[in-house]
Formats: structure tokens, C-alpha cells, sequence
């Protein structure tokens, strides 16, 4: 029997040149060939083992048993020289006789530890807050994880394995910042928009291999639609600081001034309010001037689910025709000769998510209704000089002191936008249909006034008495601006009839009843008050009136009349 199967001298250049260990054995377990790489492996490189017994070398082999059953041992793992290897045993046959057998040694132990690292490295990706998305060299996805599933709502089985540019034809992106990658061979950044919905920005990264080849393009993923929120919200605040108040105002929580009343049709009103506040329905208010629909807006608003949000107030009919749109729409930068370079966000954007009153609504010019339609119809806005829609959401109050049947009759208003506006219809009465109203609101303003300037005054009977018996043309803000006219202007601390306004008290019942004695004494009750008011002494005072110090004293007393200096 022949002990060698094979020369170790042929093929001692190739075994050499395996990565593997490779040891081979005679039938008597004499070592024929053992390759550099089993001699690393082993830690024998410079001893020389070929006629040795495999035994001495390895105690734990098993080729012996190979040798005797003539049988391989596949994947078998074993320590071997305090290494993890993976052994492989096959017996060698020729001419149908076994002469021998080979052992192929792989080392594990570095395979396991990159296999670990690359097991750290899947979970750090999975676990990274910023979305992570890869692609190979093709433009194939490979791998999405977790956090890019919930940025952008995609499940990984969607993405996995699909090319790029069916996904963007798909409408999963807009772009591709992966395909750009590619083609540029550069690290890259882009704005992008996810499902047509979402924005963010993606930041792709080519890995190259050793021949500078790109291999995969790897892709962070971070959500920005709050930072567009934040921008968004910090454009509306220096908006806001920019209104100018004689224009339209803002408030937060609708509250301006308290509802005072005790007649039925204001507590009718008050009610249909409560009932309709919480729907975001289009309310007109309608009513003559000063009869409070600003309160009355201010009330739904409070009321509302949107009483923390923006409540812009504007008065159509204060601002320019020509500005208007503009205010209202707002513009992109250069959309017109004379725009900010920055441009500017519109009233109907500021309001987005709150309340909008449109005060004199009557005022707003025909070419502006039809765009104030379209938003009420689409639920969109569209700055000036801008080709991106905006969705929007807000409630809109408008109010006037005019027709606007009439308006229509006479072409001035869109019968369209009228029944838009008019979802909800309240007509606020004048003070002169309401008179148990007045004595309310005289005590409360008279009240307000007297704390917010510190004084101490109170109205005389005949004073309240010709206050209630008034009608009221300007209602409500004409008794309120009267009120706090009468508390800073008149010295004494009781106002008397002869302090009201002359167009007042002759339109009562009281004033019309005067005999002419009475009327002489009023108009000299005011001539002296105003005297009084405008000198620093009683004595100037009487040298303006033309009558002795003594004369002036006298009356004073006579008519109670105190003096502030």
C-alpha cells in the first residue's frame, strides 16, 4: 500500500495560497501537508510537523475517526489553539481505496466578532432618532429603519427592494436625493416633500469601496415640518407686532369688554350666541353704529374652541382699497413694485386656526369679494405673486351698519358672498329699542371711569334721569365716550344737568320742561364750571366771569358745587 497520495511538492503552492487552514493525512494519520495559513492558525509556523501524527498536533482531532468510518464531518465547530474554528473533515479515496483524509480549519472567532459589530451597528441605526435610508450602487433600496418608518409613514416592506425612481414616480417622494447622489458622486442635501405632505431634509452619502467605486448610498432622514411650524409661527408674531391698531387689532382671548344688559332681545342674542359659538360657522352681525358687534364678535370667539388662538380684527372700509388685498392676502417678496424684500404674511394667514372679523364688510371693494369667496369656498389662501396654495382654517365674523340686500339690489355687494357670510344672521337693536339696557350701562361705565382715574363722582338724579330718557343715536359707544367725557372734564364731584351736552338734555323731557329762570341758571352753572376748570384760583376765575370773588363763593354754596384744585 502506497502511504502518499499525493506530492506535497505540487501543490504546496496552492494549498499555500488558500485563506483556509488545510491539513492533510495519510491512512496512518501521518501529517502529508499542512498549509501556511493552518500553520498561523496553529501557531507552528516555524516548526516543521509533515510526518508527524495528527494526534500530537490537535489531541481533539477527529480525523482518526474519519480514517476509520470513512465517513465527512460537516461544520463541526471546535477550540482550537483558544480560537473558535469550524472544521471540516472529508476521507480521501483513490481507486475506490481510502488512502487518507483532509481537514479544512476556518477561523470563526473573527467572523462572530464582526458578525457582533454588525449586530451593535443594525441596532444603533435601528434605535437613531433621525430616519436612516440605503441604497445600493444600482439605486435599490436595502434598508430603511424604524425611526424613518414613523417620520414618513412608509412601512419598510413598501421601500425594500424597489428602485428609487419608481418610488418618486410612485409619489413616495418628490425628489431623490439618493439617484442625485449617484449621479453627482457626492455628499448632497435636499429639501424633500414625503407622500406629497410631509417636509424634510434628507442628506445623502456615497460610500465608495477600494477602487473609489460607489457601493450604497446611506441617507439621514430629519423631520422638519416643526421647524416650518416654528417659522411660520415666528413670521405671524412679528406680524402681529407690526399691526397698526387704527387699522385692526388682536387678541387672544376675545374678551375686550363685559356684555351688560336686562332687556329680553339682548338676552335673546346672548343665547343664540352660546348655541352657535362652538360650530365654525360664518356669522353676519348686523345693527346700526356702536351698538356693540365687536363685543358681541368678541363673545363668539371667547366662546369658541378657538378662544386660544388669533382673533384679527379688520375695518374694510379704514384701510386703502388699493392696500387691502395686500393686507388681507398678504404677498410673497417682489410681487410688486414697492413690497418688502421679505414679503408679508396676510390677516387671513395670521388668523389661520382662529377668528377673523371683518368689520364693515359693506366697504369691501367687488374684485376683493370674489377672492374672499374663493377662500371661503376652498378653504385656501393664495399670497400675492405666489404659486403655492395654502390650506387654511378659520372662522369668519363680518359685521355692518348697512343694507347689504340693498347693496346687492344695487350691484355693489356679491349675492354669493352675502349668503357665505350669512350662515348665521344677528341683528343687534339700537339702544333706543333696548332703554333697560341704559341704566345698566350708565352705572357700569360711570364706575369703570371713576376706578380707572381714581376719582370719586357720582350722577345727580335729574342727570340720570335725562341720560335714560335720551335715545341714543350713537348707542352704546356714544353713552360710554360721553360717560368718560363727563368724569374727566366736569370738577365737581355730583354731575349736574347743566355738565351734559346741550344737544342732550333738550332733547329730554326734562330739558324741554325748563322755564326760562332754570335754563338761565344752567347755562351760568356752566359757564362758571368751565371757568373753574380752566384757572388755578377762584379769584382769576371770577375776574374772567366779570363778578366779585364774594359773588362767585356765594353761588358755589347756593348750588353745591365742590372745587378741585
Amino acid at each position: 500500500m502506497k502511504q502518499t497520495i499525493i506530492d506535497p511538492h505540487i501543490w504546496e503552492s496552492i494549498f499555500s495560497s488558500i485563506h483556509n487552514g488545510v491539513i492533510v493525512v495519510d491512512r496512518n494519520r501521518k501529517i502529508l501537508l499542512i498549509n501556511s495559513s493552518a500553520k498561523k492558525l496553529l501557531q507552528i509556523e516555524n516548526e516543521n510537523w509533515e510526518g508527524k501524527d495528527i494526534r500530537e498536533l490537535i489531541p481533539t482531532t477527529q480525523l482518526p475517526h474519519v480514517l476509520e468510518s470513512g465517513t465527512s464531518s460537516i461544520g463541526v465547530k471546535m477550540n482550537i489553539a483558544g480560537r473558535q474554528c469550524l472544521v471540516n473533515r472529508t476521507p480521501l479515496y483513490r481507486d475506490g481505496e481510502l488512502v487518507g483524509a483532509i481537514s479544512v480549519l476556518q477561523d470563526i472567532s473573527e467572523m462572530e466578532h464582526y458578525h457582533s459589530l454588525f449586530k451593535q451597528m443594525e441596532t444603533i441605526i435601528e434605535f437613531s432618532t433621525d430616519g436612516i435610508y440605503v441604497v445600493d450602487k444600482e439605486g435599490k433600496t436595502l434598508m430603511v429603519n424604524s425611526a424613518y418608518e414613523e417620520i414618513t409613514g412608509f412601512r419598510r416592506e413598501e421601500l425594500i427592494g424597489k428602485h428609487m425612481e419608481n418610488l418618486v414616480r410612485q409619489g413616495y417622494f418628490d425628489q431623490s436625493v439618493s439617484l442625485l447622489v449617484l449621479k453627482e458622486k457626492k455628499c448632497i442635501s435636499i429639501l424633500q416633500k414625503i407622500g406629497g405632505k410631509k417636509d424634510v431634509i434628507v442628506t445623502g452619502n456615497p460610500v465608495f469601496n477600494k477602487q473609489g467605486e460607489i457601493e450604497m448610498v446611506v441617507t439621514s432622514v430629519r423631520d422638519i415640518s416643526h421647524l416650518i411650524k416654528m417659522k411660520t409661527e415666528l413670521e405671524k408674531a412679528k406680524s402681529f407686532s407690526k399691526m397698526s391698531h387704527n387699522r385692526y387689532t388682536f387678541s387672544i382671548d376675545g374678551s375686550d369688554e363685559k356684555m351688560i344688559f336686562l332687556s329680553d332681545p339682548m338676552k335673546r342674542i346672548i343665547e343664540k350666541v352660546k348655541q352657535i359659538a362652538p360650530y365654525p360657522t360664518s356669522v353676519l352681525l348686523t345693527g346700526p353704529s356702536g351698538v356693540g358687534k365687536e363685543v358681541i364678535a368678541n363673545l363668539i370667539h371667547h366662546l369658541s374652541s378657538r378662544k386660544d388662538k388669533p382673533f384679527i380684527k379688520v375695518n374694510c372700509g379704514a384701510i386703502p382699497e388699493q392696500l387691502l388685498e395686500s393686507e388681507l392676502f398678504g404677498y410673497e417678496k417682489g410681487a410688486f413694485t414697492g413690497a418688502r424684500q421679505d414679503g408679508k404674511i396676510g390677516l387671513l394667514e395670521l388668523a389661520d386656526q382662529g377668528t377673523i372679523m371683518l368689520d364693515e364688510i359693506g366697504e369691501m371693494p367687488l374684485t376683493l369679494q370674489v377672492k374672499l369667496l374663493r377662500v371661503l369656498q376652498e378653504k385656501q389662501i393664495q399670497r400675492i405673486g405666489s404659486s403655492k396654495v395654502k390650506n387654511l382654517d378659520i372662522r369668519i365674523i363680518s359685521a355692518t351698519n348697512q343694507d347689504l340686500r340693498k347693496l346687492i339690489s344695487q350691484g355693489k355687494f356679491r349675492e354669493d358672498l352675502y349668503y357665505r357670510l350669512q350662515v348665521v344672521e344677528i341683528h343687534i337693536p339700537p339702544l333706543a329699542e333696548r332703554p333697560e339696557d341704559i341704566e345698566p350701562l350708565l352705572d357700569h361705565y360711570f364706575s369703570f371711569y371713576c376706578k380707572l382715574y381714581r376719582m370719586n363722582k357720582h350722577l345727580s338724579p335729574d342727570t340720570k334721569n335725562i341720560l335714560k330718557n335720551y335715545h341714543w343715536p350713537g348707542n352704546v359707544r356714544e353713552l360710554k365716550n360721553l360717560i368718560e367725557n363727563m368724569i374727566v372734564s366736569v370738577p365737581s364731584q355730583s354731575i349736574e344737568p347743566h355738565d351734559l351736552p346741550l344737544h342732550i338734555y333738550e332733547q329730554t323731557n326734562s330739558g324741554a320742561s325748563l322755564t326760562l329762570k332754570q335754563r338761565v341758571e344752567q347755562f351760568e352753572k356752566r359757564m362758571i364750571s368751565e371757568a373753574i376748570q380752566k384757572h388755578s384760583s377762584l379769584r382769576k376765575a371770577a375776574e374772567q366771569l366779570g363778578v366779585d370773588h364774594s359773588t362767585l363763593v356765594k353761588k358755589l354754596k347756593k348750588w353745591n358745587m365742590s372745587v378741585r384744585k
